[in-house]
């Protein structure tokens, strides 16, 4: 009986103490929810970031972000959700709502002076954070990929650095369309890319893999530009990316991008910032860039060469009768006694070509055009010839124009001149992004990617479109030793480039090839086309240029086109263009065309000449 009552006592005991508990975790729930509403915590920008809330709507589209059924849209209602979860938790392991949302935690506790959150234990977060160790960050830009039309625009991401001297063992924030392009239809993709048609995440990935992508297998030359971040900056971002874990949100190809994501990042971590507020219809990666630079994030600038940097460097250096050594090893065409024993080859000379062979033997791999057996193979063999002739000189690769030294994207220009003897205006407008024409300063060789290019002409009281472009590429790749590099464009758009005086629709894709050297280049394109006139004529051009880029200030442009056409005609194109670097975002070009003209069958000429002066912002 008295072991009855005994239990009876415990039971009651601590039925009141849990009301007790109850009571006061409610009281305080209460009173930290009113605390809120009176600091409108929920109207703070910190809230708004750590939500990606934008035009009164969360980026983010994936339910598991939000405590609030409707939280996605009312961030007051995703405030107070969130204190609830976080005061009462079902799970107190790495399931906890405090352990998914760290930086929300930290924040509230901060704000509200929070000092009784439950006790929660986040093993994989502590875990993580013990891993990367992070003490500052660096913005990293892969340049343009020469082929790709997806990346030539750049990329951008984030590395997160340790108390680590090599910043290979760093980490890698990433964010990318849930896709792969290799196995997708090309037009489908892009069509989805643009569209929204994929779901965009966050990565986390070791550096030295990102460096492996896209400096070697992608042969896109790295710019890393360190942030001057804090500790505490840091960990405020990192603390976002792990609530950003396993949740995804629409990826657009120009806006919702990569790199506009890690915009987010950069403003979490430091909120006096805003750097999406410079954006309206597009987001490049290299703008993102730009504007780090004017909102004074970078201290610190880094250069890290490609694989096709480094070949082409060894290009220059390597003796031309032996610079077929360095393919001919790696393809078995050639056995390594045929360079060792060789007594013309200095041995300077043969560091250099067993070297190369390195480079390029890792080059082949990378594009899988040999096994990982053969590869071991060979680069034993190569590594042992190689260490067998001792120390030489080390290779000196030249730093290129930093890319955030490049002109802006949105350009307007204004030009005066005369067609044919009659005096002529010209306004034009371009919101992206780099012609061939432009001086390369910064920019990646031969590479062209405009959008809604629109110019207008002005004569005798007549306005008059001189070109509207929907899409212009261009990848004009110069072939070498190493690289059996093909060129092509493509023009989407209207212009007046046909037999007759009108703006026409034109669809056009080329290809051909180039070479080159560091002063110039030439070209050579064959370009079916298609012209939608009072009548659709198909045709077939040739043309031949020459870019003279050698000087850092100017550049010249050069090309000479016949074309046939399935009416029986015959059509003659010339242009040339002398441009100069003023400054970063101006640019002075001096420019004369030439077109053969067909009205009536009659043939006649129209020179233009003119005087332009482009402004980048």
């Amino acid at each position: 009986m008295p072991n009855l009552f005994l239990g009876f006592y415990i039971l009651l005991k601590s039925f009141f103490i849990f009301i007790f508990l109850f009571t006061s975790l409610n009281a305080n729930l209460l009173e930290y929810k009113n605390k809120a509403n009176t600091l409108k915590l929920s109207e703070q920008r910190y809230w708004h970031l750590l939500l990606h809330m934008s035009g009164g709507e969360s980026e983010i589209d994936d339910a598991r972000f939000f405590f609030a059924p409707d939280g996605k849209m009312d961030v007051k209602a995703e405030l107070d959700a969130t204190i609830d979860a976080f005061f009462n938790e079902i799970h107190f392991d790495d399931n906890a709502s405090a352990c998914r949302f760290p930086a929300r935690k930290a924040w509230l506790k901060e704000q509200l002076d929070i000092k009784d959150f439950p006790e929660v234990h986040c093993s994989a977060y502590e875990k993580i954070l013990e891993r990367l160790n992070p003490k500052s960050a660096t913005l990293v830009f892969p340049s343009a990929h020469i082929n790709s039309p997806a990346s030539m625009f750049g990329h951008t991401f984030i590395r997160i650095d340790s108390h680590y001297t090599s910043k290979l063992l760093s980490y890698a924030i990433n964010y990318a369309a849930d896709a792969d392009p290799s196995k997708t239809n090309g037009v489908v993709f892009a069509i989805k890319g643009l569209f929204g048609g994929y779901y965009g995440e966050y990565s986390l990935l070791p550096y030295y893999e990102k460096l492996k992508e896209y400096r070697d297998t992608e042969q896109r030359d790295i710019w890393e530009y360190d942030l001057n971040l804090n500790e505490e900056e840091v960990l405020r971002m990192i603390q976002h990316i792990w609530e950003l874990n396993n949740t995804h949100s629409r990826y657009y190809f120009f806006t919702e991008n990569c790199s506009y994501n890690m915009l987010w990042l950069l403003e979490v971590a430091r909120p006096s910032v805003h750097l999406r507020e410079y954006f309206t219809y597009a987001v490049i990666p290299l703008e993102t860039v730009h504007v780090a630079k004017e909102e004074k994030l970078i201290e610190d600038i880094k250069y890290r060469a490609s694989k096709r940097t480094i070949l082409l460097r060894y290009e220059e250096i390597i003796d031309k009768e032996y610079l077929h050594f360095p393919r001919a090893l790696v393809a078995g065409e050639k056995k390594l006694s045929h360079l060792i024993d060789n007594t013309k080859i200095n041995i300077q000379q043969k560091r250099y070509i067993l070297e190369a062979s390195f480079e390029y033997l890792e080059y082949s791999y990378s594009k899988n055009a040999m096994t990982k057996e053969e590869y071991l193979e060979l680069f034993y063999t190569l590594s042992t010839a190689r260490a067998f002739l001792g120390i030489g000189t080390n290779i000196q690769i030249q730093r290129p124009p930093e890319a955030s030294q490049s002109h802006r994207a949105l350009r307007l220009a204004t030009a005066f001149g005369a067609r044919s003897g009659e005096a002529m205006e010209f306004l034009g407008l371009r919101p992206a992004y780099h012609d061939l024409k432009d001086t390369p300063y910064g920019f990646l060789r031969g590479t062209q990617i405009e959008f809604a290019n629109l110019e207008l002409s002005y004569s005798k009281n007549v306005l008059k479109v001189e070109e509207a472009t929907i899409i212009s590429i261009a990848s004009i790749a110069q072939r070498s030793e190493f690289f059996d590099s093909f060129s092509w464009r493509t023009k989407l758009g209207w212009d007046r480039n046909f037999v007759d005086e009108k703006t026409n629709f034109l669809a056009t894709v080329g290809a051909g090839y180039s070479w080159g050297n560091k002063d110039a280049y030439v070209y050579f394109m064959l370009d079916p086309l298609v012209y939608v006139a009072d009548i659709t004529t198909v045709g077939i051009g040739t043309s031949a240029g020459l870019v003279l880029d050698g000087f850092s200030f100017m550049s010249t442009n050069i090309e000479y086109t016949n074309r046939w056409y399935d009416s029986q005609k015959k059509q003659t194109l010339f242009s040339i263009s002398q441009n100069f670097r003023s400054s970063q975002n101006t640019q002075i070009r001096l420019i004369y065309d030439y077109k053969e003209r067909h009205e009536l069958r009659e043939k006649s000429d129209e020179n233009t000449l003119r005087t332009a002066f482009h402004y980048y912002f």
